[in-house]
């Protein structure tokens, strides 16, 4: 059991995903508090926002995955499409849905108070991320991954 828990707190591509999506939600929660001047913990976990968490962790484990097991493997091929995947709903679907919640919530909003959905709990609009929270958290991502893949090599 030991073996297994030393395995995961030195899988390289495991580490670089998560420490990726750490920093993300760090940086959102800070950047939430500058701009709205009060602290929200749900930033620290909360989809939407900049950078896109989704998209730095996808890119730090493909990008992690890559330096491991080589770039021309099956299992990178893998990984970069499952990136590619999760970018492109970040911004296409995820993100029409949460402009979708926008827009019936103000619609629940101007009903009137006798209406049977007048007090239904708003719906959640902040869901995607535009392209550049996208490309961000990409960047992000592969920077971290090659941060990672340096101290890997050095504690080898």
């Amino acid at each position: 059991m030991s073996s297994s828990w030393s395995s995961i707190l030195t899988n390289y591509p495991l580490i670089s995903a998560f420490i990726a999506f750490v920093i993300a939600q760090t940086v959102k929660f800070f950047t939430s508090w500058y701009k709205e001047k009060q602290w929200d913990l749900k930033q620290l976990v909360g989809s939407g926002g900049m950078p896109s968490s989704h998209s730095s962790t996808v890119t730090a484990l493909a990008t992690a995955i890559g330096f491991q097991e080589g770039f021309g493997g099956a299992l990178f091929a893998t990984a970069l499409i499952l990136a590619c995947i999760v970018m492109y709903d970040a911004t296409g679907v995820r993100l029409h849905a949460g402009r979708q919640a926008e827009v019936l919530n103000q619609i629940v909003y101007e009903l009137p108070a006798e209406h049977p959905l007048a007090e239904s709990r708003p719906l959640r609009e902040l869901l995607g991320h535009t392209p550049p929270q996208v490309a961000a958290g990409g960047l992000l991502g592969i920077v971290t991954s090659v941060v990672g893949y340096f101290i890997f090599l050095d504690a080898r």
